[in-house]
């Protein structure tokens, strides 16, 4: 019998063990912002924000996890270089739109999720239209893992300060084909000048590019590039 009581007893450890494995692998709803992180526009007050991911007009049709109020979070230094690019691009008569900065792990796991969901084809002709959607985990569009968790990554465009206009680039934010890559030759050569002039102006101020997408930069020394964030995009309290 003591036997017996002894191996439910094991069996009892071992089951709470794994909820609260289970329990602790979940995003945490508490987690906090790092103090190396900024509100980016208290850093660069003339941007203008189109926070994706916080509205419903993005791929997966939906606010996503973690988008809790639409603010864009950064590190210092990533805010601190895209405050010198803005500089440069002001005097020559634009304005930075920013779609999209730090992005919770939470979030990136949202878009695994709705990839795996292949009948949900809501949005495929506004983003994917060319694309098979059971092929977007093949061809690299939705990954398990984001630079953008690191917190150094912006997805941006550029405004004409004159007319309140976007830049004419060629192809839309997030849409996944090789109409995204900076180079596509099927576009116009107003259209290409349109990229190299917000990509020229992210590089000379350490930023780094994506081959693929033209909206898409990294700066170059980031402070985490081995850290993947999980703490929701929202204010934090300096208590916080």
């Amino acid at each position: 019998m003591i036997f017996i009581k002894k191996i439910i007893a094991c069996c009892l450890l071992a089951f709470l063990g794994a909820v609260g494995m289970s329990l602790s692998a979940q995003p945490s709803a508490t987690a906090k912002m790092p103090r190396e992180f900024v509100v980016l526009t208290d850093v660069v007050p003339d941007l203008i924000l189109e926070m994706r991911y916080y509205s419903t007009y993005n791929f997966v049709g939906q606010r996503v996890d973690g988008y809790e109020e639409p603010i864009a979070l950064i590190t210092r230094q990533a805010a601190e270089a895209l405050k010198e690019v803005n500089k440069e691009l002001m005097a020559k008569g634009y304005r930075l739109k920013i779609y999209d900065t730090y992005r919770p792990q939470r979030a990136v796991s949202h878009f695994v999720r709705w990839a795996k969901e292949v009948a949900d084809t809501l949005t495929k002709q506004s983003f994917y239209p060319q694309v098979d959607k059971r092929l977007l985990f093949k061809l690299g569009f939705i990954a398990s893992k984001s630079g953008h968790s690191r917190g150094s990554t912006v997805d941006l465009t550029l405004v004409d300060a004159r007319t309140g206009q976007e830049v004419d680039m060629g192809g839309v934010f997030d849409y996944f084909g090789d109409l995204s890559h900076p180079f596509y030759k099927g576009i116009t050569a107003k259209q290409r000048a349109n990229r190299m002039v917000l990509r020229e102006a992210m590089l000379r101020h350490g930023f780094k590019p994506l081959s693929t997408e033209w909206w898409h930069f990294t700066l170059r020394e980031e402070p985490f590039p081995d850290t993947y964030f999980d703490f929701p995009i929202r204010y934090y309290r300096e208590e916080e």
